[in-house]
C-alpha cells in the first residue's frame, strides 16, 4: 500500500516547494561565495546547471584580457539568475603569481572576487614595472626569508597599493604574505588541479568537469556556456 500524506501536509509541502523555487528565481547569486576543496573560490549557485572553472595566472596578459571582457556578461547574464557558477583556481607559474594569489585570497572569502579583479585590472601597470626591473632588484625576490621575498615582490610591483585601495592595511597584507605554510598549500593545490584537469596554459576553462580544448577567450567561451545551458 502506498503511504499518502494528509491533505494539509501535501499543501504545506507544495507551498514550501513553491517558495523555494521563487527564492531561486529571485536570488542574486552574485552575492554567494564559497571556498572550494580544490583551492578555488566559487561565485554563484552551487547547484547551477553549468559549473564553470577558470584556471588563471595573475601574470598572464590573456587572463587579464579575459577578465575584463567577460566580467559584465558572465555575471549579469549567467551568474545572477543561478544558471552558471564560476570557480576561480589560481595557476602558479612564478613567484609573482604566488604573491598576487596570497594577497587576492587574503581575508574573508567575500573579498576574494573584488581582490581578484583588482589585480587583473591593474595588471598592465605592474607588468610594465616588472619588465623594467634590473637583475639587482629581482635578486631580492629570490634571496632572504620567504616573507622578505614576498614583501619585496609586493613592494616593487605596487601590490600594497592595490591592497590599500581594497581596504587592507600594510600590516594585514604583510601577514597574509608571510604565511609560508599557506603558500605551500596554494602551490600544491595549483599544481594538482592543473594536472588533474589537463591544463597546460592560461586561461583555461572547464565546464561540468570537461576541459574545453582551444578555448582561451570570452569570445570562444560564451558559445560553449550557451550550448551547455540548452535543454
Amino acid at each position: 500500500m502506498i503511504a499518502r500524506l494528509p491533505r494539509i501536509a501535501r499543501r504545506a509541502a507544495l507551498a514550501l516547494c513553491t517558495a523555494a523555487l521563487a527564492l531561486a528565481a529571485t536570488m542574486n547569486w552574485n552575492t554567494v561565495i564559497a571556498q572550494t576543496p580544490a583551492g578555488g573560490h566559487r561565485l554563484g549557485n552551487p547547484d547551477a546547471k553549468v559549473k564553470l572553472v577558470e584556471f588563471v595566472s595573475y601574470s598572464c596578459p590573456h587572463c587579464a584580457a579575459y577578465a575584463k571582457e567577460s566580467e559584465a556578461g558572465l555575471r549579469i547574464v549567467y551568474v545572477t539568475p543561478g544558471a552558471v557558477s564560476v570557480e576561480v583556481r589560481p595557476v602558479i607559474r612564478n613567484p609573482v603569481d604566488l604573491a598576487a594569489t596570497m594577497l587576492a585570497q587574503c581575508g574573508p572569502k567575500e573579498k576574494f572576487f573584488l581582490n581578484h579583479a583588482a589585480f587583473l585590472h591593474d595588471q598592465d601597470k605592474w607588468l610594465a614595472k616588472w619588465a623594467k626591473m634590473g637583475p639587482a632588484t629581482k635578486q631580492r625576490w629570490t634571496s632572504g626569508t620567504f616573507a622578505a621575498r614576498m614583501r619585496a615582490i609586493a613592494g616593487d610591483l605596487d601590490f600594497f597599493t592595490i591592497m590599500s585601495r581594497r581596504g587592507y592595511t600594510r600590516t594585514q597584507a604583510e601577514k597574509c604574505l608571510s604565511d609560508e605554510g599557506e603558500a605551500r598549500r596554494i602551490a600544491q593545490l595549483s599544481a594538482d588541479g592543473a594536472e588533474q584537469a589537463g591544463v597546460t596554459g592560461t586561461p583555461s576553462f572547464v565546464i561540468n568537469d570537461a576541459l574545453l580544448e582551444e578555448v582561451h577567450t570570452w569570445a570562444d567561451l560564451q558559445p560553449a556556456i550557451a550550448a551547455a545551458l540548452k535543454p
